[in-house]
């Protein structure tokens, strides 16, 4: 099968553009979590019991069904359709006011956002030279990473300012913006493979079950999800209860601290380019213990806010690394980038689906020691998972 050379025309002002639509995009995921309950009063008090989870399982079949479109057809496009899909869902969701309508369009936000932000980043790895896919890829999880955490701050703010439907219109308004301008500003290019949809299904589940490595990664990189979808789907509990009795728009204010974290996405970039594949491990192991430590102050800062910005800002780093560290390996054993974003990207959401599933009811078994544990157990898994002497990540 010949691969058709992509071209090499990434440069920083498109890197930066990339990764400002990825942030952008992947916020319009998060906005509902610190709003569900302005949502139940507004429909019905059980309408945004399911929102997340529809959500997450658009998210999920995104990655099976739409993602390894981004190998075999023009990407930019692809990219365009699956914005203004996103910003109708949006659209659709300010406008619901029924539970079915609600959930449908929420449906429909996970799958198209998913879809654009795991077709861009092979797009900016393509983009890119080889000696600089790190560092672009760093690029564009900071903008990811960014984009995720601020988002709670922004609904928080937003929402308590003119409620929750005008914030999705904003959304929408925005996303639809955002596809004219990368529309207008990426250069068109053929797709990489010239295979037919079925085939190209058939390559990535191939590539799943015959690559050790891959999957080891994806393993990796879920478990370290595991323990973010943990401490967020918990901290909102902790927050709200003494000694600190936050507020929505307190507990959104939170996740700055952690964005912070994202500012080490070049610096490590940048090292995953120098790094052999010794390197990369080793590197790997190191965020994966600092992400256990974290958890301990995080513990910590059960009854002291300090130690809580500490564990936070600290765990959020060793999550970005381990993330950032894993897509360097994996987009180098293939050139058919999105089969394999499409494979490592399904076991890492999956791993943060099983965190913040797992988070709560550690919370409503053991409190906030139960829940720092398990948060901490997942990256041990993780890290004992880099020990493994049959492969050379």
């Amino acid at each position: 099968m010949t691969l058709i050379e992509p071209p090499q025309s990434g440069s920083p002002r498109t890197g930066q553009l990339l990764a400002t639509a990825y942030g952008l995009t992947i916020a319009n995921l998060y906005y509902c979590q610190p709003l569900l309950p302005q949502i139940s009063r507004s429909i019905d008090p059980h309408a945004a019991d399911h929102l997340i989870a529809v959500g997450q399982l658009g998210y999920v079949l995104a990655l099976i069904l739409i993602v390894p479109l981004g190998d075999i057809v023009p990407r930019r496009p692809l990219l365009a359709v699956l914005l203004c899909a996103n910003a109708a869902a949006l659209g659709l969701t300010a406008a619901a006011r029924t539970t079915g309508l609600l959930l449908a369009a929420g449906s429909l936000i996970g799958l198209t956002a998913a879809a654009f932000v795991n077709t861009l980043i092979p797009y900016a790895a393509t983009m890119a030279a080889p000696h600089e896919r790190g560092r672009a890829v760093g690029t564009m999880l900071t903008g990811g990473l960014t984009g995720i955490l601020l988002s709670r701050t922004v609904a928080g703010l937003v929402s308590q300012a003119v409620g929750w439907r005008a914030l999705f219109t904003a959304a929408a308004i925005s996303t639809l913006l955002l596809a004219v301008v990368l529309t207008r500003a990426l250069p068109p290019a053929p797709p990489d493979l010239p295979v037919p949809y079925r085939s190209q299904l058939h390559a990535t589940l191939r590539l799943a079950a015959t690559h050790r490595l891959l999957r080891r990664r994806a393993f990796i990189g879920g478990c370290s999800f595991a323990a973010f979808g943990v401490f967020w789907s918990t901290a909102a509990f902790l927050l709200s209860e003494p000694p600190y009795g936050y507020g929505p728009a307190q507990i959104g204010l939170l996740a700055l601290a952690g964005a912070a974290g994202a500012l080490t996405s070049r610096p490590i970039g940048r090292a995953a380019d120098r790094a052999d594949r010794a390197d990369r491990r080793r590197l790997t192991r190191t965020a994966l213990f600092l992400g256990v430590a974290s958890f301990a102050a995080l513990w910590a800062g059960g009854h002291h806010l300090v130690w809580l910005l500490i564990g936070l800002f600290a765990m959020d780093t060793a999550i970005h690394a381990t993330h950032l560290l894993n897509m360097s390996v994996v987009y180098g054993i293939d050139d058919a980038r999105a089969r394999l974003a499409a494979v490592y990207m399904t076991g890492y959401t999956l791993g943060g689906i099983a965190g913040a599933a797992l988070g709560p009811a550690a919370y409503t078994a053991g409190g906030w020691t139960a829940t720092c544990l398990l948060g901490a157990a997942f990256l041990a898994i993780a890290l004992t998972a880099t020990f493994n002497r049959t492969e050379n990540p």
